[in-house]
Order: C-alpha cells, then structure tokens, then sequence
C-alpha cells in the first residue's frame, strides 16, 4: 500500500461548518426552511448527506459548528457533536481544532453532494509535508461536470480554479493559517484582493501570467510559516456547493448518485 493511499485512508476527525452571518438567508426562505443546512435533498438534509460522507470516508468524531437551534437539535439527533459557532468560518476553524485536534478535515453544511471518494482521493494526494491543504477544481473540470454554473475562479498561469469547500489542518502548526483564512473569507468575492497579499513579486508573476496556483498557495504558506498545499481534484462537482437559489435548482436537477 502507497503512502498516499494509506494518507487518504488514516484516522482523521472532521468539523462541519453551519453558523450562519445572521438576517434572512435568501436560499432558506427560498427552499422554506429555518437554515440551509436543513433543505432536502433526495430525501436527507443538506446536513445528514455531508455527514453520511465523513462517516463513509472514514471520519471518528464529527462535529458541526452551529448558531441555530434548529439546526442544533438536528445535528444531536445525527449523532454529531455540536460546537457554537464564531462570528466567522475560520474562527470556527480555531474552535474545532481546539476541540478535536489534528488531523482535521473541514467542510461546510452546503456542500450537498460531497461524495466520500473525493474526500478519500483528496487527502491521498496531499503532500506528506503539508501543515494544511485546500482542494480546488479548474474551471474546465467544473464546467464539463455542472455546465451553466456560476462560480467565483480564481485566475493563474495553469487555469481558473474554484474552491471546493474542502480542507485538511493536519498538523498543530495549521493553526497558524486561521489569521490568512480569515483575511481571505473577507475577500472572498474579491479575487484581486487575495492576489493582492502575494507581494511585489510575485505579483508580477501574476501580472505576466506566469504563477500558478501551487506557487501562490505555497507562498501564502510560508508567510504564515507552514507547509501549504493545493490540492487539484479530478471531480468537477466538488466545486458546486449550495450558497444560492440557483445552486440549489441545479443540485436538483441532476441524476440521483447511486449510494
């Protein structure tokens, strides 16, 4: 067995990530639920399918970051342990880590069609030096899986890419990217801006066309003082996660994936 694969299949712990920025969520009141993470999907919340993935790739204690009593009360009755949410992701972030350790796998509530294979593919393919990594599918991937979408990319020499809403802390020293993560969630919609906090120089690369993606999450790193990795994943539905009506439709609308 490669080390690799024995990566992608070691004990890890997971958080999910379910607090809400507060106010009405349009897509709730658009699916007629107290929060997101409670619409139906085939049958099971957005909630139960994410965390039937964790337990099916292996994940020991799951536990979900929450500021709604709703969503509370379900979590309990899934069986997960249940965290209050921060004000924001990556404080959040902080908790879980304080709470379960490393390593930790953190996804999101909306990521409806997390499927265990990706989870298992994606820490598999994790460098065995990296403190931290994040998953990511190049446009090309995205539209050929979900054509129509609408996703946020961020632009290199190698394509656009898109998050997945997927990321592995495996060591204690991980903590050290909450700070970047939180000053990135407040750009997130502002891809510039995160380009932005490359530096001169490798602005400039950027500029040429000439940095790719892994040579700017690596730098990131290194300011933070960790090993960081990007992760390139083969599933372009990864990418689609449900933040908007639009999401939700689409999510909708395609083939049920046998379980």
């Amino acid at each position: 067995m490669t080390d690799a694969v024995t990566r992608g299949r070691a004990p890890f712990n997971a958080l999910i990530l379910a607090g809400s920025r507060g106010g009405v969520d349009p897509l709730a009141a658009y699916a007629g639920v107290a929060h997101k993470a409670l619409i139906l999907l085939e049958g099971r919340t957005l909630l139960a399918r994410v965390a039937d993935a964790l337990r099916e790739a292996g994940a020991g204690v799951i536990a979900v970051s929450v500021s709604d009593d709703a969503v509370r009360d379900h979590a309990v009755a899934l069986g997960l342990r249940v965290l209050d949410a921060a004000s924001g992701p990556s404080l959040s972030v902080g908790d879980g880590i304080a709470t379960l350790g490393t390593p930790l796998l953190v996804t999101t509530a909306d990521h409806a069609l997390l499927r265990p294979e990706w989870i298992t593919r994606f820490q598999a393919d994790i460098p065995a030096d990296a403190d931290v990594a994040v998953l990511l599918a190049r446009r090309d991937v995205v539209e050929a899986a979900a054509p129509g979408t609408r996703r946020t990319y961020l632009r290199f020499a190698d394509g656009g890419w898109s998050g997945c809403n997927l990321f592995r802390f495996a060591t204690p020293r991980s903590i050290a990217a909450i700070d970047l993560w939180r000053q990135v969630e407040a750009d997130r919609k502002r891809p510039w801006r995160i380009v932005r906090r490359l530096g001169p120089g490798l602005l400039l690369r950027y500029a040429l066309g000439r940095l790719t993606l892994g040579d700017a999450i690596a730098h990131l790193g290194r300011k933070a003082g960790l090993v960081a990795a990007a992760v390139a994943t083969p599933y372009g539905l990864a990418a689609v996660d449900v933040d908007k009506p639009a999401d939700l439709d689409l999510v909708r609308s395609l083939p049920p994936v046998p379980r």
